[in-house]
């Protein structure tokens, strides 16, 4: 048998024999994976929504409130040592700075006092 004969006989065998054959099992296999794929972006998408989009809002909303926090408490040092030094030269040093902690505690147990009453009711 010649090389074209032999060429002519491979070329003429069904052509089923060579598509794979997938099973049933394979095709619910693969459908199952689809749906598994499916749900596990939809869950992503909720999770998205319900859950990182408010989380990063509190996030901002946090770091902007201690911002504030510590841009309030650097004014209140500067207006103690400005008291400070003001009452340093009109009354003693020691009484300045008594005076100004004082103050300083007495508006801190006001702040302790009313936030006290607010997370009781």
């Amino acid at each position: 048998m010649s090389e074209t004969d032999r060429h002519e006989n491979e070329s003429r065998q069904p052509v089923a024999e060579a598509l794979p054959q997938t099973s049933i099992i394979d095709a619910i296999a693969d459908l199952l994976q689809t749906v598994v794929d499916w749900l596990r972006q939809e869950a992503e998408a909720a999770v998205r929504d319900k859950v990182v989009a408010p989380l990063q809002r509190l996030g901002l909303t946090l770091a902007s409130a201690l911002a504030a926090a510590m841009l309030g408490a650097f004014g209140l040092i500067l207006l103690g040592i400005a008291a400070f030094i003001f009452l340093g030269e009109r009354i003693t040093y020691p009484g300045a700075l008594a005076l100004v902690g004082g103050i300083y505690l007495l508006a801190a147990g006001v702040f302790l006092v009313v936030k006290a009453r607010t997370m009781q009711r």
